[in-house]
């Protein structure tokens, strides 16, 4: 499309019937010649402005592009010479020419041709003392090159701006290599500046002749543009402009805004259609001042002083609007002021709306941020009342069934079981309200579903709210069911419902209860309610109550409110609810699989503290076994996870020790067999895909003999016993580590140490020691000092340990923790005998008669004749079928201890003897005599060990009483 062509004002068709004004009569700038590109113009200036940005680009650019030109040839001149040097470099014949006797005869035919080929200026061949042997200049042959070649002797290549003789060059520089890649040479080529200079000589005028013509496109371009923007602002000059747009264009008829414009005498200059409308002008008001316009008084005051407002609320004429003033002489302009008027009306009634959904949507986020922070069902509760006191009512308060405080299952009928209060909150001031831990009487928890009309007998209607009826004041009483909906009605059913009284005086349900209490809330101020039940999955839990005296009334909208606040509580009290039952089904679990008490026995006076986890139920065990020979099992474990699952597992494990240790197997040998369990309980292809692994169990197993002292430790991944001597040292027992339970097949590790009378062997799991922000040699340090000051009872040990250790753990270390600390005896020499038998029959009645001395010292004269018997046949047992040597042992405890031992490993085994047979009634005798018998095999062979009650004078051995 070709550009329609413009014609001046001057040259524009005048119509005929129109006389042409004098043009002095004119208005300013409605029809004055003047230049399109006058100065004085907005175009003129604005042309001006545009030229000299455009130059300032154009020279910008054609400095850039001269620039880049020059750093182009450079670089083109370091690509030729590089390559030019370094195909010679790299030709063989160049360095054989170098190696040779003559090179410069063989080298100087090349130099030019190179230097026609890469289109470069010079190419020189040096030897490695940098004397040219090839020149395009021969006169320079033989004498040495300026500048340092080090880089290149070194085997570098590289170009560099070179300024010396004989001209300044871009040049590279590469070495020459022989056969064994030792630089015999160096090439240099390059091109002189004056050659690149003269290449960006030729290009300079092109760059010349591109800016000019860049320049002048754009100033064509402006003045279009200016003699356009001349046209559109009639020639007008900027100040004229400005008071064009500030008199007319700020005049908008078709908003739904007044407009006022005002002069400084207070005299309306300007008055749009809205403003007419909404303060009601009279007709003619221009140029008429406020005073005699006479508007209401709050905006007339506001127009008449000309001071500045922003969305001043005024009624005008049943209208509520939002007045704003500005003055208009600030800036050089003439004075007065521009008045604005919106009719906020229809957007006050919304914005009250919006602000009430607004707080709605606050309050229940911070519900959610705030409610259900802890598994605590009365922490729950007191965060509600919380988050509701002062945001929502002034006080509030949180009543719930007794089996939900306790963690159990709700009744199936909530008003057959006792209410609580578990959080009372109150904004400020005294409240007659019932305090926590009390019983409360009002408001009712449930009504009767016969009830569905008021007490004073007015209808009620069944709706989507809910049951709603009138009562004798007018004002509406809302009672909503838990669901939703209105049940029907039944005799004597009872059903749970949310409250809605937002006139306390004037609804008289609600005081049936507790009639005295509702007086005092009366005159207490209270004048509105809402109560809510709490309900989760179909359960009541209990109640929650909402109250206001110094806030407004309760509106219909809070309720939906309440019920939202009160929804999300219950659903974190039920999750508290029942993490209380599973956490205590747990621990009961847990508790009965640890043992109640510590069996009676003399081995060691011991002592225990168990704690459990903060998180949940733990996997920590421990176990006192007492043993035959009056030896004592010491056993403590840890489980991996928490929970039900780790419980249950630590009870397996505990039944499994149990087991082995009956077998009487040594230290090393019972964990190998606990090894081999706990792997075929992880492979058991019953076990479904949520049953956690019990690989990585961790047990520490110590057996002490009193009779020598000595205590044989193994242990599977568990931390190491400490023992306390009795000079007050203490130490950690170096027993092998070995690998948790069911992660190898290497074998244990047993340790033996031999322990004192009266020290004091602590073992425990890692929750005791082990923290997050603390080193684990630390904890030790602190354990063995603080095992060191305490004094030799096992108790008070524990003690003095865990109020030590306990204080440093945060709320990320709460693992369960088991402590089991023994002090050792010693079983006196006197109730030790034993005695080496020879293997020959005879020697059995000598071994005999001197037991039955020994019992009979031992005040045992009743139990010397089967304690005879049981050694008779076990020492003709070991004879005939043993081998030597043969020894006897008895052992004075709790029970009398008959212990034969040979060099033999077969297993003597019970039989039932037929009437004919001669043999085969020993141990079945052995059986029937003794309270307990048992084979515990060495590495030297076996032992047939035989328990007999103590039923002498002397009775029971107590020297000590057991530490529990």
């Amino acid at each position: 499309m070709r550009p329609r062509r413009l014609r001046p004002p001057w040259k524009r068709p005048q119509r005929p019937q129109r006389p042409q004004r004098p043009r002095r009569h004119r208005r300013s700038g409605a029809g004055r010649r003047r230049s399109p590109l006058a100065l004085r113009s907005v175009a003129g200036q604005m042309f001006v402005l545009q030229l000299a940005i455009v130059l300032l680009l154009v020279v910008a650019a054609a400095v850039v592009l001269a620039w880049q030109a020059r750093e182009a040839d450079v670089r083109s001149a370091r690509e030729r010479s590089l390559a030019c040097a370094a195909t010679l470099a790299v030709t063989p014949s160049t360095s054989a020419a170098l190696r040779s006797a003559r090179p410069t005869g063989r080298l100087q035919p090349v130099t030019p041709r190179a230097v026609r080929a890469c289109g470069i200026d010079y190419v020189a061949i040096l030897d490695r003392k940098g004397i040219r042997r090839s020149d395009p200049l021969p006169g320079l042959i033989g004498e040495r090159a300026d500048g340092n070649f080090g880089r290149a002797l070194a085997g570098r290549t590289y170009t560099e701006q070179f300024r010396g003789e004989l001209t300044d060059s871009v040049r590279a520089v590469v070495p020459v290599r022989g056969p064994g890649g030792r630089v015999v040479g160096i090439v240099t080529a390059g091109v002189d500046f004056a050659t690149v200079s003269a290449r960006l000589d030729r290009e300079l005028p092109w760059v010349a002749v591109g800016a000019v013509g860049a320049l002048l496109l754009a100033a064509a371009g402006a003045g279009l543009v200016g003699r356009r923007l001349n046209r559109q602002t009639r020639g007008l000059g900027p100040a004229e402009v400005t008071r064009m747009y500030e008199h007319h264009d700020a005049v908008l008829h078709s908003v739904r805004e007044g407009v006022l414009v005002l002069d400084g005498d207070r005299r309306l200059l300007l008055a749009n259609d809205e403003a007419q409308r909404l303060l009601d002008l009279p007709g003619g008001a221009q140029g008429r001042t406020v005073a005699e316009l006479g508007p209401a008084s709050g905006v007339g005051d506001l127009l008449a002083s000309g001071r500045t407002a922003t969305d001043e609320v005024h009624v005008v004429g049943g209208r509520l609007l939002a007045v704003s003033q500005r003055p208009t002489g600030e800036r050089g302009g003439p004075a007065g002021s521009v008045a604005t008027f919106r009719d906020t009306t229809e957007l006050r009634e919304v914005a009250g709306q919006a602000e009430v959904a607004a707080q709605r949507l606050d309050l229940l986020y911070t519900a959610g941020l705030r409610i259900g922070t802890t598994l605590d069902v009365r922490r729950t509760a007191e965060e509600l009342a919380e988050v509701a006191v002062p945001r929502f009512a002034d006080v509030a308060c949180v009543d719930l069934l007794d089996p939900v405080i306790s963690g159990q299952e709700p009744l199936p009928d909530p008003t057959a079981a006792t209410v609580r209060r578990v959080a009372l909150r109150a904004g400020g001031g005294d409240h007659p309200l019932q305090p926590v831990g009390s019983l409360p009487h009002i408001p009712p928890v449930a009504v009767p579903r016969e009830h569905a009309k008021h007490p004073e007998g007015t209808a009620c209607t069944a709706g989507a709210e809910g049951v709603r009826g009138t009562g004798e004041t007018g004002e509406p009483a809302v009672r909503r069911g838990v669901d939703g909906h209105t049940a029907e009605p039944g005799a004597g059913a009872r059903e749970v419902r949310a409250v809605f009284a937002p006139d306390l005086a004037a609804t008289t349900e609600w005081r049936g209860a507790d009639p005295e209490g509702a007086a005092r809330v009366l005159r207490a101020g209270f004048h509105s309610l809402i109560t809510v039940p709490m309900r989760a999955r179909g359960t009541v839990l209990g109640l929650a109550g909402f109250w206001r005296r110094e806030q407004r009334p309760f509106q219909p909208e809070d309720l939906a409110s309440a019920e939202e606040l009160v929804t999300r509580t219950a659903v974190c009290v039920d999750n508290a609810r029942r993490y209380a039952r599973e956490h205590g089904m747990a621990v009961t679990l847990q508790r009965s699989l640890l043992p109640g008490r510590l069996p009676e026995q003399n081995a060691v006076g011991a002592a225990y503290r168990y704690l459990p986890a903060q998180a949940g139920v733990g996997g920590d065990w421990f176990d006192v076994i007492p043993l035959p020979g009056a030896r004592v099992a010491l056993v403590v474990g840890d489980v991996v996870g928490h929970g039900l699952h780790a419980a249950a597992t630590m009870g397996r494990l505990r039944t499994a020790v149990h087991n082995f240790s009956s077998l009487d197997l040594p230290p090393d040998e019972l964990l190998a067999h606990l090894d081999e369990l706990v792997a075929r309980i992880d492979q058991d292809p019953t076990r479904g895909p949520e049953t956690e692994a019990v690989t990585g169990a961790t047990v520490l197993y110590a057996l002490y003999d009193p009779a020598s002292g000595r205590c044989h430790l193994a242990r599977a991944g568990h931390p190491p016993p400490v023992l306390a001597h009795p000079d007050g040292t203490t130490r950690v027992l170096a027993a092998p580590a070995n690998l948790p339970l069911g992660l190898g097949t290497s074998p244990f590790e047993t340790h033996t140490v031999t322990l004192p009378e009266g020290s004091r062997l602590v073992l425990y799991t890692d929750g005791l020691v082990r923290l997050r922000t603390r080193d684990l040699d630390d904890r030790l340090d602190l354990l063995r000092s603080t095992l060191a000051g305490s004094d030799d009872d096992p108790g008070h040990t524990c003690t003095a340990l865990l109020d030590a250790l306990l204080p440093d753990r945060s709320e990320s270390d709460r693992d369960d923790i088991a402590l089991l600390v023994a002090r050792t005896r010693r079983l006196p020499p006197d109730r030790i005998a034993q005695w080496e038998v020879p293997s020959d029959p005879e020697a059995v009645a000598p071994v005999r008669t001197a037991c039955r001395e020994r019992m009979t010292a031992w005040g045992l004269g009743e139990t010397a004749f089967t304690a005879e018997l049981l050694l008779s046949e076990l020492l003709t047992n070991a004879i005939r079928h043993g081998e030597p040597p043969v020894t006897v042992r008895l052992l004075c405890d709790r029970y009398l201890t008959c212990e034969v031992s040979d060099s033999s490993s077969t297993a003597p085994h019970v039989r039932r003897a037929t009437t004919v047979d001669e043999g085969g009634r020993g141990l079945f005798l052995i059986a029937q005599l003794a309270r307990h018998w048992g084979i515990r095999y060495g590495p030297h062979g076996k032992t047939i060990w035989a328990e007999l009650p103590l039923t002498g004078g002397r009775g029971e051995h107590t020297d000590e009483p057991p530490v529990v």
